[in-house]
């Protein structure tokens, strides 16, 4: 390449479709212009990265950036402010704010929201609910969307499709893939005395390993009827990885980084309310489980289910206190960590946490260090250790379940479209996020 760039990124260690390889990247107009030697290129803007491993950007697919409605606990801006500082360049924010995102108009009002506000690249998902059934065809089509969410069980937010009959009209009545947290509201209510007061430790009894492979397997059983892909967000159990194994024709998986990290009953005795969600955070079980899924290409993908509350709220008395925890800043460095314990390889990051997004939802130009795609990028130094503080963390919440940790490998830059919105652990550049476009509806836009 002899050309001018905008930006080239020199000596990394690159994380190609064809291998992690010592390379330079050259970017011109947001796009990735060559890869390989280019010393001969010229370039307004040079970023050394000799010892640092250059990988495609993050992009996480479960976020509640908690506007319109909530915004006491976070907003788009300060969302996705945390999501670019950990090393995340994009996000698919979720539907059950107040009001929820059901309609066009609210889709439409999330968009003119996050338009100069938002930090990093963006989708939205439209929430099913028994009263737009009809109208979800349409509004999985809306640009700026990645599809439809459904909760099967009660969270946070008033967002609820449990009856069999509204589950399957959903399924039915569009056509990409469906996302829905997994867990049987029956069984959530028969079982809602076990929720002792004052004893978050009851939390995972209550919403029982049980609750959630019932709905699996009723969600999964449907969604084959349907004939519709689905995707199951926050995976949490042993007892449900065989049947989604069973439905690799249809059925994508999501765990989190919590559900891979943390274990009751240790983290409830530890963190107390701050250690819950839903689906709950399960004995080592469930943990060694999922990371044997991981191993075995289970997992396609990994999403914080970023979800902050208050400490207020927090510290109010169980079952009284809400459900979340914040997830996107820590995501990189919690897998990364994990990456230098041995238990994930690097190639199997990209793969969780850009590539496989990318690939089952079908974000177009996104996911690939290629020639083409955009420049998005996340720098991490794959050596550096340093502690996860409250200090840092930038949501609204002001803290993490994993305060005082210390991890190795970190992101110490983030780059959306050729342009560096973190380096160096501050922010750079701001308000520079655009809606993620799609494949499948890559018409909807013209």
């Amino acid at each position: 390449m002899t050309q001018a760039c905008d930006l080239l990124i020199r000596g990394g260690m690159v994380a190609t479709a064809g291998g992690i390889v010592e390379a330079d990247v050259g970017v011109s107009a947001g796009r990735i212009a060559a890869i390989g030697a280019l010393s001969g290129a010229s370039a307004a803007e040079i970023f050394e990265a000799r010892g640092l491993h250059v990988l495609p950007g993050v992009i996480d697919t479960q976020v509640h950036f908690r506007e319109p409605g909530n915004e006491h606990k976070e907003d788009l801006e300060s969302g996705s402010r945390a999501a670019v500082l950990g090393g995340v360049t994009a996000v698919f924010e979720m539907p059950n704010t107040q009001p929820p995102t059901t309609t066009r108009a609210a889709i439409e009002d999330k968009l003119a929201r996050a338009r100069g506000r938002m930090h990093c690249d963006y989708a939205f998902y439209a929430g099913a609910t028994p009263q737009n059934v009809g109208a979800l065809a349409g509004l999985e089509r809306l640009p700026g969307v990645c599809g439809v969410k459904a909760f099967l069980g009660s969270s946070t937010g008033s967002l609820l499709l449990c009856e069999e009959s509204d589950i399957l009209a959903a399924l039915r009545a569009g056509t990409r893939r469906m996302a829905v947290h997994s867990e049987d509201e029956a069984r959530l209510r028969e079982r809602r005395s076990l929720a002792m007061r004052g004893d978050p430790r009851t939390h995972p009894f209550w919403r029982d390993a049980e609750t959630a492979r019932l709905s699996t397997e009723r969600v999964l059983r449907l969604a084959r009827r349907a004939g519709r892909r689905l995707h199951v967000l926050h995976v949490t159990t042993e007892e449900e990885l065989p049947l989604l194994a069973a439905a690799r024709d249809f059925a994508s998986v999501e765990t989190t980084p919590q559900h891979l990290t943390l274990a009751a009953p240790q983290c409830y005795e530890r963190l107390g309310t701050y250690a819950q969600m839903n689906p709950p955070i399960r004995e080592s079980r469930h943990r060694e489980a999922l990371w044997r899924a991981v191993r075995e290409g289970l997992i396609d993908v990994i999403g914080s289910d970023h979800a902050p509350h208050t400490r207020a709220e927090k510290d109010k008395t169980y079952p009284d206190t809400p459900s979340g925890m914040p997830g996107v800043q820590t995501l990189v460095t919690l897998l990364l960590d994990h990456v230098n314990a041995g238990r994930l390889t690097l190639e199997r990051f990209v793969d969780l946490t850009s590539a496989g997004a990318a690939r089952l939802f079908g974000i177009a130009g996104k996911g690939r260090i290629a020639a083409g795609f955009d420049a998005d990028f996340t720098v991490v130094d794959l050596k550096k250790k340093q502690k996860i503080e409250n200090s840092w963390i930038a949501s609204k919440c002001g803290w993490t379940p994993f305060d005082g940790m210390e991890t190795t490998g970190w992101a110490v830059a983030t780059v959306i479209r050729g342009r560096f919105v973190m380096r160096d652990g501050a922010l750079a550049s701001g308000g520079q996020g655009a809606p993620l476009r799609f494949v499948e509806t890559l018409a909807a836009e013209v």
